[in-house]
């Protein structure tokens, strides 16, 4: 818990430095997370991660590199796993050892070896149960890739079909204008209109020339005309 001292462990390796160790700083200075000291014999790296109500540091891991040895220490909730913290550490300590791999060097066997042990007793503490539930997890995260793949393709398709939608929409309202205008008469003023253009012409009519002309479908001039026929307005010719 938060309220008691956490447990503080550390590990020793044997380094050597082949540069100096203001070299050494300038390739620490974009590590922002962490806080830096340098001394003649010796670089500190401090990374706090929490702190307590009274705001001491609670949690944190420090990094001293020594000309011949680099101690790692860092501390521990009491009711946090062991292996767990050490393989994260370690795994920290990695990742800013490969910045300055060529002028700060650690020995390998010894590193490899704590590095291993650390992998090797969280392996082992994992319970069957726990593997399982991680097998079932990488299943499940594999289904979840698949199922956003096929996400983004419908989403594609949609998108698709909106626009598709958006133009038989607008053709539609064309048509709809279209026939609008094509309805505006009434049949009395069509009847009058077809009177005329017989008159005009010898007594004959060609329907699709007269729809044309007054931009109406052909259809309604026929219904127009058999209505005129059966009312008596004109007469067909043998």
């Amino acid at each position: 818990m938060k309220g008691a001292e956490p447990d503080t462990e550390e590990i020793q390796f044997k380094a050597s430095i082949k540069g100096e160790f203001k070299d050494i700083s300038q390739r620490f200075s974009s590590l922002q997370m962490y806080s830096m000291r340098a001394e003649a014999d010796k670089l500190t790296l401090v990374r706090i991660e929490s702190r307590d109500i009274q705001k001491r540091p609670y949690l944190f891991y420090i990094f001293e590199l020594g000309r011949n040895s680099l101690t790692v220490s860092y501390t521990r909730s009491r009711d946090a796993s062991v292996k767990m913290r050490r393989l994260f550490v370690l795994k920290n300590l990695l990742s800013v050892l490969s910045l300055v791999s060529d002028l700060y060097v650690v020995d390998d066997s010894d590193l490899f070896q704590h590095v291993d042990s650390a992998i090797d007793d969280v392996i082992n503490a994992l319970s069957p149960s726990y593997s399982s539930l991680f097998n079932n997890y990488d299943s499940l995260f594999n289904e979840y890739r698949e199922l956003k793949r096929l996400n983004l393709e419908l989403q594609a398709s949609n998108k698709e079909l909106l626009v598709r939608a958006t133009q038989l929409e607008s053709d539609n309202k064309a048509l709809k204008e279209r026939m609008s205008k094509l309805e505006a008469y009434s049949d009395e003023s069509l009847m009058v209109m077809v009177e005329d253009w017989i008159e005009s012409h010898d007594g004959t009519i060609d329907i699709n020339e007269f729809s044309k002309s007054h931009n109406i479908v052909s259809t309604r001039v026929e219904d127009v005309l058999n209505k005129m026929v059966s009312q008596g307005y004109i007469e067909l010719r043998g």
